[in-house]
């Protein structure tokens, strides 16, 4: 099974903004280079891309949760 880390600290988010779906759901497929999610840090949003694909992915980090860089945000099948 594969991990996708977070690059930076900041706060996870998991859609382009509250009013819109998430990128990806659990159980949707990844490919190499798809945005999964956003790391916000001081204002600033980074995208996060899957640097793996596969046809399962699992978020172990949820919504809008602190994250250090490094931390295992989802993984993938």
């Amino acid at each position: 099974m594969a991990q996708i880390l977070s690059p930076l600290p900041g706060t996870f988010y998991r859609s382009p903004s509250p009013d819109q779906p998430p990128f990806k759901a659990d159980g949707d497929a990844v490919a190499v280079g798809e945005v999964i999610g956003l790391i916000e840090v001081m204002k600033s949003f980074h995208e996060v891309r899957s640097d793996v694909a596969g046809s399962g992915l699992r978020f172990v980090t949820d919504n809008e949760d602190p994250v250090m860089a490094g931390a295992v945000l989802a993984e993938v099948s």
